[in-house]
């Protein structure tokens, strides 16, 4: 265990990440160690970053490695691992993405077919940077994958640049549409056209959407959520209420308003505009706010004579993981999926957050 490797180290909000090298473990019989190649900016991650509700409360004084949408490719690996979950064969220098959390698959939720929410599963992401096995962030060389997570191969013809967002934002999305069931035909709202919104937009019209209306005010954004197949969009720098976009949503939809609206924002504020945006029978899904410490004044009498729906979404379910690299493969040639990021190095990273949380880019991607 004499190699080494980078890894950025987060100390709280309004602080600097700092560089620093950590030990590169040896795999444990059924994990992998994967070599980075490329970690994007989540917006989860800016939460942590900004400290907002309680997420400053991750800070710890010696540091600890951020990050969660990452991709690489197989390092070393552990005693019994010779295929991804798939039935794949796998060997060292093959291109993987995987899940960055563990469900433990043992507890009443995971046996009851819920291992998203899994209360177990981000217990891998905690520990101090100098015990093993180290490296347990996107913004670092390495990463540690346990034998509970899973794992799947990258097809040869999709790109690191495509595929770094999979084991999150668009896993995250193809899981959350499955679980509000956007079916043929439903009108879709998406609020907010980052990284997770230009995914849900593809998504949402590939399960056969018959309208998806996005929401934002960013002209990269916009552009980017037209050519992922966006219907129409609704500009908050124009419709510059909330009673102005849910008009705009309603006419759009013919005076009926969405079947299915998603939150994926990160702000909790935009929930109750949300929810007004619903028609009759219709679901909501929540996933951009997702720390504890963000209350919102909601109409209990509103959901009960509209007959609302709620769901919220934390993770996602390996299925959902290989479905997204599937999702991929099949829409090489007819989606922009090569121009939704921007590069960073490792050590311009604390300017890869500055410019995503002021909306320069899109996605920051920290390339290694």
């Amino acid at each position: 265990m004499s190699e080494k490797g980078r890894a950025a180290l987060f100390f709280g909000p309004g602080k600097q990440m700092e560089i620093t090298e950590l030990p590169v473990p040896d795999p444990e019989a059924g994990a992998l160690v994967v070599k980075i190649t490329r970690a994007n900016i989540c917006g989860s991650d800016l939460h942590i970053w900004r400290g907002d509700g309680w997420l400053g409360a991750m800070a710890r004084p010696d540091g600890r490695v951020i990050g969660h949408e990452m991709t690489g490719y197989v390092h070393s690996l552990g005693e019994g691992v010779t295929t991804d979950w798939a039935g794949q064969s796998l060997a060292e220098g093959d291109r993987v993405v995987y899940q960055y959390f563990a469900p433990c698959m043992h507890c009443r939720t995971c046996v009851r077919h819920m291992p998203a929410a899994c209360p177990h599963s981000f217990k891998v992401l905690r520990g101090k940077p100098n015990k093993f096995p180290y490296f347990r962030g996107a913004y670092a060389d390495y990463f540690y994958v346990t034998p509970q997570m899973a794992v799947y191969k990258v097809p040869d013809k999709v790109t690191d640049t495509m595929v770094a967002g999979v084991n999150c934002a668009l896993a995250q999305v193809v899981y959350g549409l499955e679980r509000v069931h956007v079916n043929v035909g439903d009108n879709v709202v998406i609020q907010g056209a980052g990284g997770l919104g230009v995914y849900a937009t593809a998504v949402a019209k590939q399960r056969g959407a018959g309208k998806v209306i996005v929401v934002d005010g960013i002209d990269d954004r916009l552009d980017l959520a037209r050519r992922m197949g966006a219907d129409d969009i609704v500009d908050f720098r124009v419709h510059d209420t909330p009673e102005a976009r849910i008009l705009q949503v309603k006419e759009l939809t013919g005076g009926y308003g969405a079947d299915v609206v998603c939150e994926l924002v990160g702000r909790s504020q935009v929930i109750p505009e949300g929810l007004r945006m619903l028609g009759l029978g219709g679901r909501y899904l929540e996933i951009g706010t997702f720390y504890p410490g963000s209350p919102v004044e909601i109409d209990a009498g509103g959901l009960v004579t509209s007959n609302l729906r709620i769901e919220a979404v934390a993770a996602y379910d390996a299925v959902s993981l290989h479905n997204s690299v599937q999702f991929l493969e099949r829409n090489l040639e007819t989606l922009p999926l090569d121009q939704m990021l921007v590069d960073y190095s490792l050590e311009d990273i604390n300017s890869a957050f500055e410019d995503q949380d002021a909306g320069k880019v899109t996605r920051a991607s920290i390339v290694m």
